[in-house]
């Protein structure tokens, strides 16, 4: 097993820095997902971990040792890309099996870890197929399979699920969370999509733009969001915003709706609230006219604009709801649930 220490991590293409000054400590045995959006430096960053990437400056350590300099095959890890990156002209057997020949281990330990992977994953009867023969499914757990059987200290996966349709990729990572728990082996795992970073992950580093915005439980970030992107990125649907002035304790919405809080400072906020914590309440100060409603069964949206200004806002209610489009609901919500953010820092308050 291993512990991965990231130390003031770099990583410039000519004068142009991608990532800034990354931080993190990963135990171990622990599964962290890395998440963000296209191009924030979620992938760059588990390329240099695994050494496919020059690390500009800063430091890399697994198990105390700095790996900087390491080839990939001297690290002690095993990969899983998004492409699977299975050899075309090889059965499945000799896909998972050609990591361990070229290390030369013996051919009856290599039959061994290959069938013993193969039952955990179901793929037994798959060993003797070409890759091409394979549904994407097939071909996920095959390069799980084959980075299984390398016995590595650091699993590293770099969206190993986007090419699967949506109900495939729910069982897929429900298999790799159990998988890894079963294991124990110290994960990285790379995704775009927050859903699948809240299942899977023990911790979750959000990088926006090569920063890390914060690092944390998913329950950390969602209770707890430490910045205004944080505050929209995690959690389905995204958390409501809507600009606000505070003075003396009291929160003055742009519609001019007040709202009593605990912060006594004066400054412009953004005020965020999340659409489950919207309720309906003939009562409630919060109103709404509605544009469009999602019915979806479990649960229902109601997309609408805050009365007295343009801000989108979106409610989510339980079960089936209905409402006339061009109506006015009126919502209240908690004030201990309510988010601030400084409207300059967009750091919460």
């Amino acid at each position: 097993m291993a512990e991965i220490k990231l130390e003031n991590l770099t990583k410039s293409y000519g004068d142009v820095e991608v990532l800034h000054h990354i931080e993190g400590d990963i135990k171990d045995g622990e599964f962290v997902v890395i998440v963000g959006p296209s191009g924030c430096g979620k992938s760059t960053l588990l390329r240099m971990v695994a050494g496919l990437e020059i690390v500009t400056s800063g430091e890399i350590s697994i198990n105390g040792a700095v790996v900087n300099d390491l080839e990939p095959a001297d690290r002690d890890i095993a990969m899983v890309f998004q492409n699977y990156a299975l050899y075309p002209h090889m059965t499945v057997r000799e896909n998972m099996a050609y990591g361990l020949k070229i290390r030369k281990i013996p051919k009856d330990e290599i039959n061994r870890r290959v069938n013993e992977v193969a039952d955990i994953l179901e793929i037994r009867d798959y060993l003797d197929r070409r890759p091409r023969q394979l549904s994407g499914g097939q071909r996920q757990r095959v390069a799980m399979g084959r980075a299984i059987v390398r016995e590595p200290s650091v699993f590293l996966f770099d969206e190993p699920l986007s090419n699967l349709d949506a109900k495939l990729r729910v069982q897929m990572r429900l298999e790799i969370r159990k998988l890894q728990r079963r294991l124990g082996v110290t994960s990285i795992y790379v995704t775009h999509d927050q859903v699948e970073a809240m299942t899977l992950g023990d911790r979750l580093m959000v990088l926006n733009g090569g920063y890390v915005e914060q690092f944390g439980t998913p329950i950390e970030l969602y209770e707890r969001p430490a910045t205004l992107f944080v505050a929209g990125f995690i959690g389905s649907p995204s958390m409501n915003f809507i600009p606000a002035d505070i003075a003396n304790g009291t929160v003055t919405l742009v519609n001019g709706v007040q709202l009593k809080t605990a912060v006594k400072s004066s400054r412009h906020v953004n005020l965020g609230i999340r659409p489950e914590h919207l309720t309906l309440d003939d009562a409630g100060v919060i109103k709404v006219k509605v544009d469009m409603l999602e019915q979806l069964g479990a649960n229902t949206l109601i997309h609408g604009i805050l009365q007295g200004a343009t801000t989108p806002i979106v409610a989510s209610l339980d079960g089936i709801q209905t409402a006339e489009i061009g109506s006015v609901l009126n919502f209240s919500v908690a004030p201990e649930i309510l988010h601030l953010f400084d409207a300059e820092t967009d750091k919460r308050i």
